[in-house]
């Protein structure tokens, strides 16, 4: 028993570490294989030596040994965690879904996981289907209390798949695998990710830089910034980019991934926007001194749909892993609270159902 418990300390240990979004020693980053176009407006992400840094100078995180700590210590699955619970979820009309070759709709798979329709064109942003997230192939990590709000073997046609960063909650190495087999989608990804997907076969895919931008069918989609981090490991952190998008078609769509409040909602809302629709992050923004740099809180997102000039905002990045210590229902009581505090537009304030699909 005792064993037991100590091996569990260790594994939980190595996660805290793995997860921390820290920067490390100058790692090497693979260059790309041709200039894409520049979106005028967006700087490319700064870097010392061959690490990736933050815009913002003042950037600070809590110390490694400060969140291994706090990890260790106040994980919520160390703890008699009875502050989450599935969330319900919608109904699914996989059908409609296969069908739908023009009408601008988005779902809620859970998390950071969106299925975006746009222009004929499905997408997926950050996707997920794991039961744990976390090395090893979630061996050890934190578990999801809320299930994918769809079927996998519902999903239809996935043309690319974004993805903003490398931490193992917005990088699910077994369902981008999966993709890649049933799919076979562009994955665009931020520098240093190219990598890390044709290291385990996964070879349609094409990496930018902060301004950069694709054509991916028909859609152009650009590379923005975010204020995080990355590393899967001790020895790989800041190497490869973190990032926020934009996908313009017949309509502007803003994905945010994981980040903190910044001065780079604005200079993407003056470059790209307005949008017609935000996703953004409302989770896991607690203890609030260790996320503050890289969670931003739901009162932030809010202030961060202003900045980018959107009609539409639909919350993300809650109610799925146990990852923070807010109560898993707070984020949008507080996103309610905050809409009528500022006197904001409450029916342009989107808080789905797992599996719920909207017209946008």
């Amino acid at each position: 028993m005792f064993a037991r418990t100590g091996q569990r300390a260790v594994l939980l240990l190595v996660l805290a570490l793995v997860v921390s979004a820290g920067e490390a020693s100058p790692q090497s980053i693979p260059a790309s294989l041709a200039t894409p176009p520049v979106v005028a407006g967006l700087s490319p992400a700064p870097r010392a030596g061959s690490v990736f840094r933050n815009l913002d100078p003042e950037y600070h995180r809590a110390s490694l040994w400060t969140r291994i700590h706090s990890v260790v210590l106040g994980g919520t699955w160390l703890v008699g965690e009875r502050r989450v619970a599935a969330l319900p979820l919608a109904a699914v009309d996989a059908n409609a879904l296969r069908a739908n070759t023009s009408n601008p709709t988005v779902t809620w798979v859970g998390h950071s996981t969106l299925l975006v329709q746009l222009d004929g064109v499905n997408f997926l942003t950050d996707p997920t289907w794991a039961n744990r997230t976390g090395p090893f192939g979630g061996l050890v990590g934190v578990g999801r209390y809320t299930p994918p709000g769809i079927p996998f073997s519902d999903l239809p046609r996935i043309d690319f798949v974004l993805i903003s960063h490398d931490h193992y909650d917005h990088l699910d190495e077994a369902t981008v695998r999966r993709l890649a087999r049933t799919f076979n989608p562009r994955f665009v990804v931020p520098l240093g990710l190219k990598a890390w997907l044709e290291d385990r076969g996964i070879t349609n895919v094409v990496e930018l830089n902060w301004g950069e931008s694709v054509t991916v069918a028909g859609l152009t989609v650009v590379c923005t910034p975010a204020q995080h981090g990355s590393g899967r490991t001790l020895i790989d952190q800041g190497r490869r980019l973190w990032a926020s998008w934009a996908v313009l078609g017949s309509k502007r769509f803003y994905f945010a991934g994981d980040t903190g409040y910044y001065r780079h909602f604005k200079e993407t809302g003056e470059a790209l926007g307005p949008f017609d629709l935000a996703a953004l992050p409302i989770g896991s923004y607690t203890p609030r001194a260790l996320a503050h740099p890289v969670h931003i809180s739901p009162e932030e997102a809010l202030q961060a749909w202003v900045d980018l000039r959107a009609a539409k905002f639909v919350g993300i990045h809650w109610g799925t892993f146990a990852l923070a210590r807010e109560p898993y229902d707070e984020p949008p009581r507080r996103i309610a609270e905050e809409v009528s505090r500022r006197h904001l537009d409450p029916d342009a304030v989107w808080i789905l159902k797992p599996g719920a699909t909207t017209a946008w």
